[in-house]
């Protein structure tokens, strides 16, 4: 499964483009990100996708959960999202 790493600087249509390229391509994504700014650009990014793919007939679900991932050593609680067709 592709994963699309998102900070708080990220524009949500560029990553809304790449998802949606992703979801084309495999079927599923994972979308990850650490700290409020992040989950925020990553909640928008994921509805305009649904947008995007809306025309095709696709139904666009969510799911949030927690994952540990490692930056620069230390270990970070992030927020992914699994998205993929209803």
């Amino acid at each position: 499964m592709e994963v699309l790493k998102v900070s708080a600087h990220s524009n949500p249509k560029s990553v809304a483009g790449a998802l949606a390229a992703v979801l084309r391509e495999h079927g599923t994504a994972e979308v990850q990100a650490v700290g409020a700014g992040a989950v925020n650009q990553a909640v928008k990014a994921i509805a305009i996708t649904r947008g995007f793919v809306a025309p095709n007939g696709t139904d666009l679900v969510c799911v949030p959960a927690f994952t540990e991932i490692e930056i620069d050593g230390e270990e970070r609680t992030a927020i992914r999202f699994l998205v993929g067709p209803r």
